[in-house]
């Protein structure tokens, strides 16, 4: 009951569409008729300005970093547990052994990131889970976002290319948690490297028309 309970949260945590409600209570429309037609930071930003763009981006990184937060409570799991200097057998779960509970708590990674590409409340079309996924890594795997949000800046830096950094950034984030493992192993390594390999599956599916437009030249820079 407790899993489905969880993932069912961060489904509806990651559907809240931030992008979609600044632009309707700032500038009226949708924003998913303008642009990429994603609901995203970087659509809203050419929509409805710098300052409605970057409110959209803290506020879908929130709703990652809440879904995984709220299934660790309720799973009584540790996800920070490297941090406190206990093992993992020193925390009492929720009847679920450790490899279940993180198998939970990274399918509502997961979930949050599935919830706002696809939000119940728009008829199952948002933005692109970028930025719900920097805030599901952000608590999950902090060192993983570190890395990506460096490639990210560098690549958007030459390219000014917002999409392709995306998506480079992206697949960094399970190579960085493979190599992480190499050098140190951890329990929760397999749903760990799952999870991201689907999270970065899935934003370059949502890329796919920026991939397109990418291959013949006319991708809109960012400005």
């Amino acid at each position: 009951m407790r899993p489905a309970l969880v993932i069912a949260i961060a489904y509806l945590l990651g559907s809240i569409p931030f992008g979609y409600l600044i632009v309707r209570l700032t500038e009226g429309g949708d924003i998913r008729a303008t642009g990429s037609g994603g609901t995203g930071a970087t659509n809203v930003s050419r929509r409805a300005g710098k300052a409605a763009g970057v409110a959209t981006l803290v506020l879908d990184a929130l709703k990652g970093s809440a879904a995984v937060v709220v299934a660790g409570w309720i799973l009584k799991v540790p996800l920070l547990h490297q941090y406190t200097g206990r093992p993992l057998e020193a925390f009492a779960l929720s009847g679920l052994s450790f490899q279940q509970a993180y198998w939970c708590i990274w399918g509502a990674a997961i979930a949050a990131i599935i919830g706002h590409m696809f939000p119940l409340w728009l008829g199952f079309r948002g933005g692109k889970g970028v930025a719900t996924g920097v805030g599901v890594f952000l608590i999950l795997a902090p060192g993983a976002v570190a890395f990506a949000g460096l490639i990210f800046i560098l690549i958007v830096l030459v390219t000014r290319y917002v999409s392709l950094g995306s998506i480079i950034a992206a697949v960094t984030i399970p190579l960085y948690i493979l190599l992480r493992n190499r050098i140190s192993p951890s329990l929760e390594f397999t749903p760990e490297i799952t999870a991201a390999t689907v999270g970065a599956l899935l934003i370059i599916f949502a890329h796919r028309a920026n991939i397109r437009r990418l291959m013949h030249g006319n991708e809109s820079k960012f400005s």
